[in-house]
């Protein structure tokens, strides 16, 4: 794993205003307003009712706060060994200290808050958030880093829908382009900083195919998802379904090709494919429960 990151001596601890400001940085708040915002958008979809989409988005949003700071917490002694820019523990927003209580507070309360969803819902919710944790404290520097994008992103809508009367679980086609997903997002959000963690000794699963090797696989994930997402649902495809496949395939070999010079044109063809993906999921396929 490299350096010791439990160590907080010698870090500045933040105070005040900059305390706050390094927390809100500190959470990793691109991916916990997108993963809310989704979930929020399925509870919606799902039919889980005003009370439900609350309690949805608050065991979500609680449980993202926690492994996002956990993740940080945890890199706090390899950053600041390596002086790393933009990190809020290096900057002297804020203490690792600081940040593990953060973490440890959003769990304590993410706990109540998805049993709250019932009992099945909360199980599920807290496996992923485990596998969160998971991955930060363990499975980043393993070939398994996959695995807990992938337990997460599948637990989403199965989330969901278990919150429902009845506690439906969602088709497996579902669940499997969520799983899906989740590698994707792996590749995706590991594949500008592979060199730099290899250089620190994070050796992930993307770390170990190397930076070409993952940007030629990231987007298979991607259009695997779509072509469950569209073909999944008994009968034949509708248009919509069609076109979002044609277009996913469509972006993702363009992504391919032009990738080869430019890395974050592979970066960008792939987040419009997993937009293509998240468009099919919440545009009925969700509701379609067995």
């Amino acid at each position: 794993m490299g350096i010791p990151e439990h160590t907080t001596a010698g870090e500045p601890a933040g105070r005040g205003s900059g305390a706050v400001a390094g927390l809100a940085r500190s959470c990793h708040p691109g991916p916990v307003v997108a993963v809310t915002t989704l979930t929020a958008a399925l509870a919606v979809i799902g039919g889980r009712g005003a009370g439900g989409c609350v309690l949805a988005w608050a065991a979500v949003l609680t449980g993202q706060l926690s492994v996002g700071w956990c993740n940080d917490a945890f890199d706090a002694g390899r950053d600041i060994a390596l002086g790393r820019p933009g990190k809020p523990v290096v900057d002297g927003l804020v203490g690792a200290g600081q940040v593990w209580t953060a973490a440890y507070t959003a769990l304590a309360l993410c706990v109540p808050l998805s049993l709250l969803n019932g009992l099945a819902a909360g199980a599920v919710h807290l496996a992923a958030v485990g596998a969160g944790w998971a991955y930060n404290l363990k499975l980043k520097a393993t070939r398994w880093s996959w695995a807990p994008y992938a337990i997460g992103f599948a637990a989403l809508p199965a989330f969901v829908t278990l919150g429902l009367p009845g506690s439906p679980w969602p088709h497996w086609w579902v669940l499997g382009a969520g799983a899906l997903l989740g590698v994707g997002a792996h590749l995706g959000d590991v594949l500008p900083d592979i060199r730099g963690d290899l250089a620190t000794g994070v050796r992930g699963w993307p770390q170990r195919l190397g930076p070409d090797r993952t940007r030629l696989l990231l987007p298979v994930p991607l259009v695997l998802a779509s072509a469950l997402l569209a073909l999944g649902p008994p009968g034949p495809p509708g248009r919509r379904g069609t076109t979002a496949l044609a277009l996913a395939l469509l972006v993702a070999v363009t992504g391919a090709v032009l990738g080869r010079r430019r890395e974050r044109l592979a970066f960008a063809t792939a987040v419009v494919v997993a937009v293509v993906d998240v468009t099919l999921l919440l545009g009925g396929t969700l509701s379609n429960l067995g």
